[in-house]
């Protein structure tokens, strides 16, 4: 093992993914006392992380983390959105983050990361350490393969282009087919990236590539700043989730608060729903006809994309609300390929944007690991993720199954977390 000297490898609060910050301003103005707890946990088990990630080198990156501050520059950008209050932006410099505390189980040799604390002193850690862990890790997987980080960048090229030439043929064939949209991408990879520096190149080809012809822009803050293209990003399943602690006497009913309580911050600006928190067929049932008609649309994150596109446009024709009016954001372990079909099977159904993430900047020859950072506890509720995929549940057994009797539980598909 070795520690790593060189800078940090986040330097500054805006290299997350924009709903992080969404998030935190809703969290800010509504439950700004209400106390939440975050767990790392590395899903890809056969890893041992501690055997690739040195201890120390990991404690150094979360400290220099805790240092930071939100810049004027940073401000500056976050009110040039248009999405954020004066008062929250005036807020944000004040914030420090939550501790985190970083031990090793001895039995599985996995990292135990957490951190605990106000919600708004916690949100934020979720894509930071997911960032850090997975940069540590491949520096150390780059130093025992032997092999030079040009030559690795290259490979990772080489792969990128054959996506950009396939996607290139695709929006040609739409063109001749007098089909309007290219493929709509998004690039979603912070919280899985090789390095924080493949991602800048990954995410300013996709840009040049595809300015004006379907990259709509980046979830990374940073670098949308930097490479003067457009943040993206609405809500994750954090917010569900800890809702469900905050509403714990109306359970069921907590789905619904979170919903009014984002339309009301956003309105239709951000107004993407994400669908599988506790399954979509709970979403469905949930979701109501003067939702479906407002939302512009849903983010699929689990399950099989192409059953979720005909309940999606089943569910629009029964609000009778035409689905070629909203779309459909996919966002899992997607990779050209998917991408690709999905565009096919949807094209003259539904609209479709693509939110591409590992495979599309973690894609250098190595094995991708699936890392997450949810939030567990809540007011001291226990948390639980039901998904439309059993291996992306999470929760302790006593309260999954109050999830699952309250929001019933049907998912079958029990596939293996890629990313």
């Amino acid at each position: 093992m070795r520690r790593y000297t060189s800078q940090p490898i986040i330097r500054s609060l805006l290299d997350l993914d924009l709903y992080k910050l969404t998030m935190l301003q809703l969290i800010w103005r509504r439950h700004r006392n209400a106390r939440v707890t975050f767990a790392f946990k590395n899903r890809t088990a056969d890893v041992r992380l501690s055997e690739w990630v040195d201890l120390a080198a990991l404690q150094d990156e979360l400290a220099a983390v805790r240092q930071l501050r939100f810049t004027e520059e940073d401000i500056a950008y976050l009110a040039s959105l248009g999405m954020f209050d004066p008062e929250f932006l005036a807020w944000l410099p004040t914030l420090r983050l939550a501790p985190i505390e970083v031990h090793i189980d001895r039995e599985t040799r996995q990292y135990r990361i957490e951190t605990s604390g106000l919600w708004v002193e916690t949100t934020l850690w979720e894509t930071l350490v997911l960032a850090i862990v997975n940069e540590l890790y491949y520096r150390e997987v780059l130093m025992r393969s032997g092999m030079r980080l040009a030559d690795v960048e290259r490979e990772g090229s080489r792969r990128l282009d054959a996506k950009i030439a396939l996607l290139h043929e695709r929006n040609q064939e739409l063109a001749r087919h007098d089909v309007r949209d290219a493929v709509q991408i998004i690039e979603f990879g912070t919280r899985r990236r090789f390095s924080g520096t493949w991602q800048q190149t990954v995410t300013a080809r996709m840009a040049q590539e595809f300015a004006g012809k379907g990259f709509l822009g980046t979830s990374n803050v940073y670098l949308a700043k930097l490479l003067g293209i457009a943040p993206k990003g609405t809500f994750a399943h954090e917010l569900d989730m800890v809702y469900s602690g905050i509403y714990r006497d109306d359970l069921r009913g907590s789905h619904q608060h979170m919903l009014r309580d984002w339309w009301s911050e956003y309105g239709e600006l951000l107004s993407i729903a994400l669908t599988d928190t506790y399954t979509s067929t709970f979403f469905f049932e949930d979701f109501t006809a003067e939702q479906a008609r407002l939302w512009r649309g849903l983010r699929q994150d689990s399950g099989n994309p192409l059953t979720f596109a005909d309940a999606a446009i089943a569910f629009y024709i029964r609000c009778s609300v035409d689905p070629l009016l909203k779309a459909i954001v996919f966002s899992d372990g997607l990779t050209v390929a998917r991408i690709l079909e999905l565009e096919a099977y949807c094209r003259g159904r539904i609209g479709r944007v693509f939110g591409w993430g590992t495979d599309l900047t973690n894609d250098l020859g190595f094995r991708a690991l699936s890392l997450i950072m949810k939030a567990v506890m809540a007011n001291g509720h226990g948390l639980v993720k039901l998904s439309d995929n059993l291996a992306k549940a999470q929760g302790n057994p006593q309260d999954v199954v109050l999830f699952q009797q309250t929001f019933g539980y049907q998912p079958t598909i029990n596939e293996a977390c890629v990313y």
